[in-house]
């Protein structure tokens, strides 16, 4: 019984630290959601006022009268969408040979690879944009996302996910007579679904929250997406933080709600590119 006990405790006080830990987290996007609902009060007093009390939505119907937050919107979407789909289609090309085939020197490729992750993402910067330059696509959407078209983190993290599957399944299908693309297209793909969920959720966040990149390579305001877009949101609004922290609460939600769709397969994502 006092076994019993003790792990009750154990079990209690565990549950009080994750619980303290997530409102440490979420305290940030609640103090922002909270300042954009404000009408009066201090917004930097300590303590804060967490209670939002006359609340209103007149900050972000402000924004988004002043802003062309739509056009901000859809052109992040659409960048995102071909990032993520492209991001897809060449991770999973590229990770099926390194985990399923053998060949030489696959190893040093796939270490090659991993030590790219060593170094700042801000390297090639100059070395993408005089590329772009040479193809003109400066001032396009399409030189916003193909220098990020496939990611070293993407690549890894199918790759474990190939390797989950058991070998019996792909010597079924060759008996079967299924060449390489074959079993590729309809055996691999079709059971690492929670990886590629996860993939795709990473790199929907990195292009959702993507601001340097764009902002080099963009020089029409009307394709700027919402990260660039909000920079003018602060320039507007230099004196109205309600109105900035509105902005920045519009820019956050979707990629909750994105999450909140697939926290399911994103975990199975992530369970299974750890069991290699």
């Amino acid at each position: 019984m006092m076994r019993r006990g003790g792990g009750r405790w154990r079990t209690a006080w565990a549950y009080a630290g994750f619980t303290l830990l997530a409102l440490f987290t979420v305290f940030p996007f609640l103090w922002t959601l909270i300042t954009a609902l404000k009408t009066t009060g201090s917004v930097f007093g300590f303590p804060p006022d967490l209670v939002p009390w006359p609340a209103s939505l007149q900050h972000f119907a402000t924004v988004w009268q002043t802003m062309p937050l739509a056009r901000f919107f859809l052109n992040t979407a659409y960048i995102a969408g071909m990032g993520i789909g492209l991001n897809l289609l060449l991770c999973a090309m590229a990770a099926y040979p390194l985990a399923r085939m053998s060949f030489p020197g696959r190893d040093l490729i796939f270490y090659a690879l991993l030590a790219t992750l060593m170094l700042p993402g801000h390297v090639g910067l100059i070395v993408n944009f005089v590329t772009m330059m040479k193809l003109r696509l400066v001032d396009t959407y399409a030189g916003v996302y193909l220098p990020s078209a496939v990611s070293v983190f993407g690549i890894f993290l199918l790759r474990q996910s190939y390797l989950t599957i058991p070998a019996e399944l792909e010597d079924a299908a060759r008996i079967d007579g299924a060449g390489d693309f074959a079993i590729w297209w309809r055996v691999m793909l079709p059971l690492i679904r929670p990886g590629l969920a996860t993939l795709a959720l990473f790199e929907f966040v990195s292009f959702w929250n993507s601001f340097l990149w764009p902002l080099i390579i963009l020089k029409s305001p009307e394709k700027y997406p919402l990260a660039v877009g909000l920079l003018y949101l602060s320039g507007l609004f230099a004196h109205n933080t309600r109105a900035i922290a509105a902005g920045a609460v519009m820019m956050t939600v979707p990629v909750i709600v994105i999450f909140l769709f697939t926290q399911r397969y994103f975990i199975r994502g992530i369970v299974m590119g750890a069991l290699k």
